[in-house]
């Protein structure tokens, strides 16, 4: 069995993390890799609707877990006590993933690919003067003036999709076999 690597997809809000996340997904898919994908929320999320079976068992029910499956696709609900580090939710939940792109994390140690856009912030979350700059593998920007201690890739570069595929794999971490 192959090693399962893990990489974060981080940057401010609507600065494209999703967009980015998906594209390098499907990059890897393409490559006929398995991939898997976790996303980090900072506010509670609500994930089914109120009066369906699975909302009145997880809600009324008190259920500690409730799976729903369906042709082609199963969503689990789970009551958590905590917000669990993604390398402990990438061995409960993801096993048997080449590579799980993890959007958001950015609090954790993990390598990390920012999505910097001139339009949502004036500065990066990236700073090099900082204990955690070396986690950073790669920048997307539009800023053309940015430098950074990392690899910096422009949206207007030519293939640098295909080019921050590489980056990402040979700097993901690898969490398992």
């Amino acid at each position: 069995m192959a090693a399962t690597r893990i990489i974060s997809v981080i940057g401010k809000k609507n600065s494209g993390k999703t967009t980015l996340a998906v594209a390098i997904a499907a990059e890897y898919v393409r490559r006929g890799h398995r991939v898997m994908a976790m996303k980090h929320a900072s506010h509670p999320v609500s994930i089914d609707t109120p009066g369906t079976d699975t909302f009145r068992h997880f809600h009324e029910g008190k259920a500690d877990r409730v799976l729903i499956a369906s042709p082609g696709v199963r969503g689990l609900f789970e009551r958590v006590a905590d917000d669990t580090d993604p390398i402990t939710l990438a061995k409960q939940y993801l096993q048997g993933a080449d590579i799980i792109i993890a959007e958001g994390f950015s609090a954790h140690p993990l390598p990390k690919i920012e999505v910097f856009r001139r339009e949502v912030s004036d500065t990066p979350l990236y700073d090099a003067g900082s204990d955690t700059a070396g986690d950073w593998i790669a920048i997307v920007t539009d800023d053309d003036k940015l430098q950074a201690d990392c690899t910096v890739l422009r949206f207007r570069d030519t293939m640098w999709l295909q080019l921050l595929a590489n980056i990402a794999w040979d700097g993901a971490k690898v969490i398992g076999p």
